[in-house]
């Protein structure tokens, strides 16, 4: 199999995966989705989905069901932080990195704009 072959299969697989999260969290009624592609800011991952449930019992539902069906779809989490508060709570799946927060914990972090401002840096070449 080629080089090119095998991106193909992992960016379908990626694909299929970051259906599987936004589904998940559209099933638990997750609140102002957003789907950030950092592949040109960072090596950690290759998407951030972030969402908000609107209480900590909403987070930790909306965070178990992502896990949940990701491994169900054959990409077992890689790790799950911050299901004790639920105030924000992480699920690493490798190519997407999924953020459930409460919505003043995500009004505090402000991931969005901290990963808008990464991904306007001016090039330096």
């Amino acid at each position: 199999m080629s080089s090119k072959q095998e991106e193909q299969q992992d960016n379908a697989a990626e694909d299929r995966l970051l259906n599987i999260v936004v589904d998940a969290i559209d099933d638990m009624k997750g609140v102002d989705q957003l789907v950030i592609d950092v592949r040109d800011m960072t090596s950690i991952t290759d998407r951030m989905v972030i969402t908000s449930g609107t209480s900590t019992r909403h987070v930790k539902s909306i965070a178990d069901s992502v896990a949940l069906k990701a491994k169900r779809g054959g990409f077992p989490a890689l790790g799950v932080e911050g299901t004790q508060a639920a105030e924000w709570v992480l699920i690493d799946l490798g190519d997407v990195v999924v953020h459930v927060m409460t919505p003043a914990i995500r009004e505090f972090y402000a991931l969005e704009k901290l990963w808008a401002v990464v991904g306007d840096k001016p090039d330096n070449d």
